[in-house]
């Protein structure tokens, strides 16, 4: 949907970092050779791992610089605390920690493969170098990225470990895999694969802090059963109107690898038809005005009256969007059901271009990816380029 994806996802931290612990004799040596502004210095051996590193299957090298105490060692799903610094090969520094002040905490399986791996094989209160191969960190080097590429090396430190709730043992399974309990019994017939399911859905992590909850929005979600992520279109496929479900949606970003989603089936109706492509979805024709910012548009219908909405407002819509190749990628048409929200809560192309309509009017947008989601990026999930909306404005809520 435009103003909100059906269940979100906890971000990830993709970062390391390091410091030493002032009480031990190893962190004297290390704060004597850090200079004063707390910047940690390039290793000599910042170029390759030495000849005494240990190094894994997988092609992870690394060295303990300092031992930690006990035998307790994080899995993939626990949330870790550390210090840390990074460098590429030819010794230059892109993240630290350390010289922020502030260690990091992230869900382990939530960072480059290279950090999931390694400080699974630490204790608390350890510090360890690892050179991390490409395929393991952000990729080769690519000009003009962000990212720092090829091999890098890292100094860690483990300053915590802290478990999170794991997935009950006495859980149902789809035949996907997701685990599920059954709170509350629905009555009549499931929904079919060609049909829009209308729900509710409190979204939390594995620690309770809710993440998402659709009875804080004006109406609940609808979305074709075959249009939802492969988790949840089985477990609504399952389920009768009324019936409530807690589920471990697998989500390896999130703390303990699963979000936990209290799910409500509502109700499910027949889809209406889709809306069909626009013979001009690939670029805007000639006769389309355009404004400063770069958005084309046309008027389909006209309304009515010359009130217009601001983007302050709440307004209620009917829309269908594409990418320029024809994919229908969302619409409130083919759920049935009409989509309300703050003008100034969704993408900025709308945001602009609806505040030009009066209520009753449709009109055809092409919305450049600046003012859309941004560039296409395989696997993302989210539409990119150029995007073409036809929008037909309902009311202005206020």
């Amino acid at each position: 949907m435009i103003v909100a994806a059906a269940l979100v996802a906890v971000p990830a931290l993709v970062r390391s970092e390091e410091t030493p612990d002032a009480n031990t004799p190893a962190a004297a040596e290390s704060d004597a050779a850090q200079p004063e502004n707390n910047m940690p210095e390039t290793p000599a051996d910042v170029a390759a791992a030495p000849a005494d590193a240990e190094k894994t299957e997988s092609g992870l090298a690394s060295k303990v610089l300092q031992a930690g105490t006990g035998e307790k060692k994080p899995t993939a799903t626990d949330t870790v605390t550390v210090h840390y610094s990074g460098w590429t090969t030819d010794g230059k520094m892109f993240d630290s920690s350390v010289s922020r002040g502030e260690p990091a905490s992230f869900p382990l399986n939530g960072v480059i493969k290279g950090w999931t791996e390694g400080v699974q094989l630490m204790v608390v209160g350890e510090k360890r170098r690892f050179w991390i191969p490409e395929d393991l960190a952000y990729g080769p080097v690519v000009e003009g990225s962000d990212r720092p590429g090829g091999m890098l090396c890292f100094d860690v430190e483990l300053l915590e470990i802290k478990e999170v709730p794991k997935v009950p043992e006495d859980t149902e399974k789809t035949a996907g895999g997701v685990a599920y309990k059954i709170t509350k019994e629905g009555t009549g017939e499931k929904p079919g694969s060609n049909q829009v399911v209308t729900f509710h859905f409190t979204a939390k992590t594995m620690e309770d802090e809710i993440l998402q909850d659709s009875r804080q929005e004006p109406t609940p979600p609808s979305a074709p059963l075959d249009k939802l992520p492969p988790a949840l279109g089985e477990i609504f496929a399952d389920m009768k109107a009324g019936e409530l479900r807690k589920c471990w949606l697998p989500e390896p970003q999130a703390p303990g690898g699963h979000v936990v989603a209290d799910i409500e089936l509502i109700s499910f109706k027949d889809a209406p038809p889709a809306p069909a492509v626009p013979e001009d979805v690939a670029a805007a024709p000639a006769d389309a005005e355009k404004t400063e910012s770069g958005i084309a548009h046309k008027v389909l219908t006209a309304g009515k009256g010359e009130e217009k909405p601001k983007a302050t407002d709440t307004v209620k819509v009917h829309y269908s969007g594409w990418t320029t190749d024809g994919e229908m990628f969302d619409s409130s048409v083919t759920r049935g059901e009409a989509a309300e929200f703050p003008l100034s809560g969704v993408i900025k192309g709308w945001t602009e271009g609806v505040q030009l309509m009066v209520p009753g009017e449709k009109r055809r947008f092409w919305i450049p990816e600046g003012l859309a989601y941004g560039p296409a990026v395989p696997g993302s999930g989210r539409p990119g380029g150029m995007l073409v909306f036809d929008i037909e404005l309902l009311e202005i809520v206020r």
